[in-house]
């Protein structure tokens, strides 16, 4: 196993976050602890402090995103609850409180009188597989929402934004009539071939949302202990699926972007319920089991380049690698992925390598389908987080756009000295 501590590779063998209020972080000049802080798994916890007492402030930086902010969360206000009971179809367990999804990029065989098995056409969705037939559109909504007012609620204080927050988790994860089942058995399906993949546990890399929501209302004390509680069974219950299901096993096998999200969502969870030496575990073989399989000498992912949106799936990955580096930074954990250096690959030279692409000047050499100006411009925001994540001028130096100004992600990865 490979033990990656202060930048260097060597052999080896083998809740204090609750009831933490913004007021009781140490003063901005007062020297830093070793590591990120853990009381927010997903975020620099210091970082977004300091950008709230900034908003305070009355600083003109942050005062567009914030607006945008509050818009979004009075928005999501009116809108849900979501439940998975609200899906037309029913996975094929009979129980609509199975999650339910089929896989976006496959079609029915049109050489077939019924279709079946659909055949895959990567890159283009089939209708199908959205709408209110599956779980998936419901789930984004959900999640999407989550987001929006615990971190309005974080940033305003607002309470409002914490009940609603409270009722979309309750619905969708606790109660007995519309709760969902804590596994992806049904995700992803292909008609014809299969109920249920593995490739569908990528649908719930959006579950870091949940788990800042419940940080957030922990730390201000607004959740009660029977919601909290049901909540971490039912997150506790889908980490024990997602490491011992085959389904979740066979993702943890993939050797591009899925492999990277899987490891994400475990080491994300492991984080957030304190087992953290087994967070230290599976970073520990990130070096051996995705940086070294995925990244050539020059930078370039060849498993995300083979794919029909080369520069969409690229960016993933590595944004997916950049969060376990940022993992690493984390207390208690000091598993230094960022700086690891390698002749044959590593995550810096990933990041070399598509730098270039962000001006347009330089002609993306493979094959994306979909609009390339999003797709750029997906890539300047992931080098700017990436700036803040890891403390680097040069990224956080192309957060100039106009269009930057309203995005939510300058509150949530500043650019701080």
């Amino acid at each position: 196993m490979m033990n990656i501590i202060c930048g260097q590779k060597s052999q080896v063998n083998g809740n204090t976050k609750n009831g933490i209020h913004i007021s009781d972080i140490a003063p901005v000049n007062e020297p830093r602890k070793i590591g990120i802080s853990n009381t927010l798994t997903i975020y620099n916890f210091e970082q977004l402090a300091q950008v709230k007492k900034a908003i305070q402030n009355g600083n003109e930086y942050y005062g567009s995103a914030y607006d945008k902010l509050l818009r979004a969360a009075d928005k999501a206000f009116k809108e849900g609850p979501f439940s998975v009971m609200e899906k037309k179809q029913i996975a094929p367990s009979g129980d609509k409180h199975d999650y339910l999804s089929l896989a976006p990029y496959w079609w029915p065989d049109p050489d077939k009188d019924d279709g079946l098995p659909w055949i895959r056409k990567d890159g283009k969705i089939n209708p199908l597989t959205r709408g209110e037939n599956v779980d998936d559109p419901a789930k984004d909504k959900m999640i999407h929402n989550v987001k929006t007012l615990s971190l309005a609620y974080f940033f305003s204080g607002n309470i409002i934004y914490a009940d609603k927050t409270k009722e979309l988790l309750k619905v969708w994860f606790v109660d007995e009539a519309t709760k969902m089942k804590p596994n992806l058995n049904y995700a992803q399906g292909v008609p014809g071939s299969s109920v249920g993949r593995g490739f569908g546990v990528i649908e719930f890399a959006g579950i870091e949302n949940i788990i800042t929501a419940i940080e957030v209302l922990e730390m201000e004390n607004e959740l009660e202990p029977k919601l909290g509680n049901a909540l971490r069974k039912w997150m506790s219950n889908y980490l024990k699926w997602l490491q011992t299901s085959e389904l979740g096993l066979f993702e943890k096998s993939r050797k591009n972007n899925h492999g990277t999200f899987y490891d994400v969502q475990e080491v994300s969870l492991l984080l957030f319920f304190d087992r953290t030496e087994e967070a230290r575990a599976v970073l520990e073989s990130v070096v051996q089991n995705r940086i070294d399989p995925q990244i050539e000498p020059d930078g370039k992912q060849l498993h995300e380049l083979e794919r029909t949106k080369a520069l969409t799936y690229s960016i993933l990955n590595l944004s997916g690698l950049t969060k376990l580096a940022f993992f690493g930074k984390k207390e208690g954990v000091n598993i230094d992925l960022w700086n690891y250096k390698s002749p044959s690959g590593d995550i810096q030279k990933a990041y070399d390598y598509l730098l270039p692409f962000v001006d347009k000047v330089n002609q993306w050499p493979y094959q994306q389908l979909g609009n390339i100006d999003d797709a750029i411009e997906r890539l300047r925001q992931m080098f700017v987080i990436t700036g803040s994540m890891h403390q680097i001028e040069e990224y956080c130096k192309m957060n100039i756009t106009q269009k930057n100004k309203y995005d939510i992600n300058r509150l949530l990865y500043p650019c701080l000295p």
